[in-house]
Order: C-alpha cells, then structure tokens, then sequence
C-alpha cells in the first residue's frame, strides 16, 4: 500500500499562485494514477484533478480548468498541482489520492489510498 503526504498548503491573496505537493512511498509510485481532491467546510470532498500512470492523460474540472496543472515526477515518486489565479472559493483541505490498475477514473470511492490533507486558504 503507498503512503502519500502532502505539502506546500497555506495562506495567498486573491490572484495568487501556490504549488501543493504529494510524495508517496511503499509500493511502485508509477503504477498508480494519482488524483487531487478538495474538500471546503460544509461541503462533499470532490474531484479537483487527476493524472495517468504515465502523465498522458488529465483531467481537471470545470471550476479549475485553465488555472491548476496536475503533473508528476515518477522519478521523485510525487504529483503536483500548481494553481494559479486563486480564487477564495478555491480555499479548502486539498488532498491527494493514489488509484491503482489500470483504468483512468475520477470517482474518489475508486482510489485506493489518501494523504491526511493540506489547507489551502485564499484571502480576498
């Protein structure tokens, strides 16, 4: 089972940028797809992005498309996702998640490990 920590959460002004990270250990980092998901206070945990084993495939959703990238560096066993444009309603625990086989899903009941979270708050 992989163990993922992330990092790099914290507090930036409206129009800011920020880079969270998630490094993971145990098991072979490249035979997982990763994704990234948020959770705001009183709301459900939903999908922000996701990558492929490899990185060929992405998908973000609506609200942070042309602003966050979703990459990983297989090498140094972490994803990213740099976020540009912040906006405040971006402010939420961010948190990562590893899904193992080899089809690319969204879906957070299909990933199989989760980091503990980092906070991202955008002030406006």
């Amino acid at each position: 089972q992989v163990q993922l920590v992330e990092s790099g959460g914290g507090l930036v002004q409206a129009g800011g940028s920020l880079r969270v990270s998630c490094a993971a250990s145990g098991r072979t980092f490249s035979s997982y797809a990763m994704g990234w998901f948020r959770q705001a206070p009183g709301q459900e945990r939903d999908v922000v992005a996701a990558i492929s084993r490899s990185g060929g495939i992405t998908y973000y959703t609506d609200s942070v498309n042309g602003r966050f990238t979703i990459s990983r560096d297989n090498a140094k066993n972490t994803v990213y996702l740099q976020m540009n444009s912040l906006k405040p309603e971006d402010t939420a625990v961010y948190y990562c998640a590893a899904r193992s086989g080899t089809v690319f899903d969204i879906r957070q009941g299909s990933y199989d490990a989760w980091g503990q979270g980092t906070q991202v708050t955008v002030s406006s």
